[in-house]
């Protein structure tokens, strides 16, 4: 079938739900199908083939952070644009409830309609605001997937209904083969961060906090941070004595997230809330890197309450530590750890999770229907 999916954010910068979104469309592809995603993207110089850009993006506060999203007049007119030459037999888009082009594709689409929920958020002023009309486009969803059992949740709380429930996938062929960086291993010990560093919801600030009493114990020890953002603010504000522990690497492509995999000893993912799900554990897990992680429930449910990853008590600097020394210390414990972190890996596989979402597809299909550009009346009919 030819499958239209519109990913709402820059398809420029990192993050989970774009990197769905393109091992969905990967995963759909080998499956036979045909597909194109319509994004907002700052940088177009290094699109794949099946990528259509919708124009920049613009900053905009949500679900605890800055997302960059398009939304308005022009940005209607290209999803319109992309709905009629696409010829799609379903339009899947994602987090519709955002003020961006997937609530713009909601309007504009006539026909097969899919919607993937991936945000764990309580529902907020603007949200309250914005959802009288935006039940204008909830409405012609025609099927509703969650990512997560908090996203879901989410879904019923902020808009109504009911969803089916298909977790992130993860490529798990991608993970499993690499080289780590060169010097990699080390004589002493190393540690991962991956995330926007200046972003607090993604807890680089909580394990920084650990970092001097990681340091008293472990002399060799160093960290990689790995994402976007201030890093000459972090720079500045990190502590003299663990200063030369810490090495940035700044925001890092694909093929060198699976080095950096390689390269560390654990990954640390201490986020503090706002994660429905957690696809960069399931990658680290199925590069064969332990995992240790902060036990928000989301994380706590991926990484089977400590069978499959470490957990420490939320933004418990102390408890990080603590944890830490457990599995810098034992290699008994971090050898399991590998071993029930690829098992867990390996269920999440995109192989498996597209199948789950084209049984979807076919359950909202419409024999000889094709979805068509049908914004008159969609957004404005109601205060007429």
């Amino acid at each position: 079938m030819r499958v239209g999916i519109v990913c709402p954010y820059d398809w420029s910068a990192p993050g989970g739900v774009k990197q769905h979104i393109r091992d969905l469309a990967y995963a759909l592809q080998d499956q036979g199908h045909e597909v194109s995603v319509l994004t907002p993207c700052e940088d177009e110089s290094d699109l794949e083939p099946f990528v259509v850009s919708a124009g920049r993006p613009i900053p905009v506060p949500y679900n605890g952070s800055v997302a960059r999203l398009s939304f308005g007049p022009v940005s209607a007119a290209r999803v319109r644009r992309w709905v009629r030459d696409g010829d799609f037999d379903v339009v899947h888009v994602h987090e519709p409830a955002s003020p961006s082009l997937s609530v713009l594709a909601c309007w504009v689409c006539d026909g097969p309609l899919v919607a993937t929920w991936h945000s764990s958020s309580e529902r907020s002023r603007a949200m309250t605001a914005f959802y009288y009309l935006l039940q204008t486009a909830m409405e012609k969803i025609s099927g509703r997937i969650a990512v997560s059992e908090k996203a879901r949740q989410t879904l019923v709380e902020n808009v109504g209904g009911d969803a089916v429930l298909i977790p992130n996938g993860v490529t798990c062929k991608q993970f499993e083969v690499g080289d780590p960086f060169d010097g990699y291993p080390r004589p002493g010990k190393t540690i991962l961060f991956l995330g926007r560093i200046d972003e607090p919801r993604k807890g680089l600030h909580v394990l920084l906090e650990a970092m001097p009493s990681i340091v008293n114990r472990f002399g060799d020890i160093r960290l990689l941070i790995a994402g976007p953002g201030d890093i000459d603010g972090v720079r500045a504000s990190l502590a003299p004595e663990i200063a030369n522990h810490v090495e940035f690497l700044g925001l890092i492509s694909e093929d060198d997230k699976v080095r950096a995999f390689k390269s560390a000893d654990v990954y640390i993912a201490p986020n503090t809330g706002g994660e429905s799900f957690g696809i960069v554990l399931l990658e680290s897990m199925a590069a064969g890197t332990p995992v240790l992680a902060s036990d928000i429930e989301a994380f706590a449910k991926v990484l089977e309450y400590g069978q499959a990853g470490a957990l420490f008590a939320n933004e418990d600097s102390a408890d990080l530590a603590a944890q830490l020394e457990v599995l810098l210390t034992s290699d008994e414990r971090c050898e399991a750890l590998r071993i029930e972190g690829f098992r867990r890996s390996r269920e999440f596989d995109w192989a498996s999770v597209a199948r789950d979402v084209v049984r979807v597809y076919e359950a909202v299909l419409q024999p000889g229907v094709k979805v068509e550009a049908d914004f008159s009346g969609q957004v404005f009919g109601r205060f007429g």
